[in-house]
């Protein structure tokens, strides 16, 4: 009897008239306390019980396996793993692409484009963050002529950038490319607006790396 479960083999097979060795081939990291609690008892019960009531116990137990796999979390493996690797080869920071790409519970299954969205989706998220920031350093009296130009520049990213990129990167790549590099421009203008003194460096420079990731992966669809 074999039992395969992603990366787990469990195999036992009857060696004479009456023994059943059980070999563990292999099995994956989140299974492997409960399996190895199944290989005890499956031979605690290869001394007690005759082979048709170890055979119903051992089906059971496989359900029980296999409904335990369902609650873990998907692991990356390298089939997964190697398209988002070389789409981040290509991009001008792949450690900060791999990074936000690894995290998204999408990307294993995503292709380039949808590689691309995911990260159109972080741009969006920066966005928000940066009008928060914004609107806090507005209440703590900063240079309120500054803060509001950028919040304006911040505004049309969410407005006009993130929509056409999301529309085009699967219709025409050429205008979502169009619109995810006036993201990172629009955070130049407003690091700019400061004359070297901005509270939002940290904001800025986040907004126009991811931007110029997302541009790098969408130019590959042109």
């Amino acid at each position: 009897m074999i039992i395969s479960l992603s990366n787990s083999i469990f195999k036992a097979e009857r060696t004479g008239s009456s023994t059943t060795t059980v070999h563990l081939i292999s099995i994956s990291i989140p299974q492997l306390q409960f399996l190895s609690l199944v290989y005890i008892i499956y031979r605690i019960l290869t001394k007690m019980l005759n082979l048709k009531h170890l055979s119903i116990i051992c089906s059971i137990l496989v359900v029980a396996i296999i409904s335990m796999s369902a609650c873990h979390c998907r692991v990356l493996q390298p089939n997964d793993l190697k398209l988002i690797e070389e789409t981040c080869k290509r991009t001008p920071k792949p450690n900060l692409c791999l990074q936000l790409l690894k995290g998204d519970p999408r990307a294993p299954s995503a292709d380039t484009a949808s590689l691309a969205l995911i990260l159109v989706d972080v741009i969006k998220a920066k966005a928000n963050e940066a009008e928060k920031t914004i609107k806090q350093l507005l209440k703590q009296g900063g240079n309120k002529k500054a803060l509001s130009k950028c919040a304006v520049d911040y505004k049309g990213i969410l407005i006009l950038d993130i929509p056409q990129a999301t529309r085009a990167v699967r219709g025409d790549p050429k205008f979502a490319d169009d619109a995810v590099s006036d993201c990172a421009v629009e955070a130049d203008i407003c690091e700019n607006r400061f004359n070297g003194k901005s509270p939002l460096t940290h904001v800025n420079n986040g907004m126009r790396d991811v931007a110029n990731v997302a541009r790098a992966i969408i130019r590959t669809l042109l």
